[in-house]
């Protein structure tokens, strides 16, 4: 089937089987290989994108199901090379260790602030309930999202 959406900004369109998953059709038909697949269950949030805005787990949605819609990816966050305030506050904050998880941590992160611009340490603990970090005591993670806010 056909499919069109706007991806990190320009327009895209491409031939994909019905049962493909939007985390597939970025990664292997776009080369968008930054949102990762970690568990396809939902249950871990490595594959975490916005849609118009919106943070979704792309392992569980069909690239079907985008069509016409705006995704942003995480290469999509940066603007004319430079970083955004998230990605920025999670090197300086050393919010990632092996890094796998922290596409999604950063997107869910940032559709966080979008909804609740000053969180308690609290709120961006039960905010990203559904990323998780196998790696870290998620300490650094918050760390870094309230440093963001700041």
């Amino acid at each position: 089937m056909q499919i069109q959406m706007n991806v990190n900004g320009a327009d895209r369109s491409a031939d994909v089987e019905a049962r493909t998953l939007l985390v597939h059709f970025l990664r292997e038909d776009l080369g968008l290989t930054g949102t990762n697949v970690g568990c396809d269950t939902s249950s871990c949030g490595a594959c975490t994108v916005h849609m118009n805005g919106e943070s979704v787990k792309s392992c569980t949605m069909l690239a079907a199901q985008a069509e016409g819609q705006s995704i942003t990816t995480i290469e999509g966050l940066a603007v004319n090379g430079e970083m955004h305030p998230m990605q920025k506050s999670f090197m300086e904050n050393h919010g990632l260790q092996c890094g796998y998880c922290t596409p999604g941590m950063v997107m869910a992160s940032v559709s966080l602030l979008a909804e609740n611009p000053k969180p308690t340490e609290l709120e961006v603990r039960e905010g990203l309930e559904g990323n998780l970090c196998r790696c870290t005591g998620y300490h650094n993670i918050v760390k870094a999202v309230l440093a963001a806010a700041e």
